[in-house]
């Protein structure tokens, strides 16, 4: 058996080999696509996913794969493959203070009150948003809407589903638990659905932040896009961030990550606290 050192292929095993060269072209195809920057700490994860897409189209290398994404640039797998790469960390009342802030920034707007959630993966995101306005807004039936999207087809029908373990609703306050969500009978013991309540207030789309085409002409009042420009290189940021600025309401607010700084990038947002930027 070969050392690790002379082996051209990963140590992880895959369903077909996967070289360096093919890691590397892997990164630029995704990065050219949908602006997602995968590091050399990603290698075996890469390895894997290329493996395990090549094999289900009938492939037998890496490169065969990539070669057809390249030549295909319509083809469905490419939604598939960027699906393989993104990552969907999300929680129900993630950074508290953020909805604290949202509900009390509603208070103080007119209606129409909007919000994106232009990074909703499996919908707790905005379920959560979604709670705090119907808790903050009088008559959060009318003029209170909500846009979430996603680039993960799958994180967005699941998230359209509202559907989630007793586990995954742990963070939720037991008030809100009982008013939001229905809890499951027979086959469905252990999980819960969102009322219509909270779901009617969302529409879900599944879109690429590098778009050329953005997912609607609305101006919003809050924009939350947390944990997602980090997978972004810095004039990427800076583009989308720009855009940002475009779709918000004078006096708009931008919710970001708790480990993304902007104030650097951009001169169209100024820091209010928190992670929390108002449109300049």
């Amino acid at each position: 058996m070969s050392s690790p050192q002379s082996q051209s292929i990963f140590t992880m095993p895959v369903l077909v080999e996967v070289g360096q060269h093919d890691f590397e072209r892997s990164a630029r195809v995704l990065r050219a696509r949908a602006g997602i920057v995968i590091g050399n700490h990603k290698h075996e994860m890469a390895a894997r996913t290329l493996g395990m897409r090549a094999k289900a189209l009938g492939m037998g290398s890496a490169k065969q794969y990539l070669d057809h994404l390249e030549q295909n640039p319509h083809s469905p797998e490419w939604e598939a493959f960027v699906n393989a790469f993104t990552i969907n960390h999300t929680a129900f009342f993630r950074e508290q203070h953020h909805f604290d802030i949202l509900a009390k920034f509603a208070k103080s707007r007119k209606k129409p009150f909007s919000v994106w959630c232009a990074a909703s993966s499996t919908g707790e995101e905005p379920y959560t948003i979604a709670m705090a306005l119907r808790e903050s807004c009088p008559q959060p039936d009318v003029g209170v809407s909500i846009l979430a999207t996603d680039i993960d087809t799958r994180a967005v029908e699941r998230a359209q589903e509202g559907v989630y373990s007793l586990e995954r609703v742990q963070p939720i306050p037991e008030g809100y638990l009982k008013k939001y969500f229905q809890r499951g009978m027979g086959r469905h013991v252990g999980m819960v659905r969102a009322k219509s309540a909270i779901r009617d207030m969302i529409g879900f789309q599944t879109f690429n932040l590098l778009s050329s085409n953005w997912p609607t002409d609305q101006k919003f009042d809050a924009i939350f896009c947390r944990n997602t420009m980090i997978y972004f290189d810095k004039p990427t940021q800076t583009r989308i961030l720009e855009r940002f600025a475009s779709m918000l309401k004078p006096g708009g607010l931008l919710f970001a990550g708790h480990s993304e700084n902007f104030t650097y990038l951009t001169t169209a947002f100024r820091l209010q606290g928190q992670t929390v930027y108002e449109l300049a």
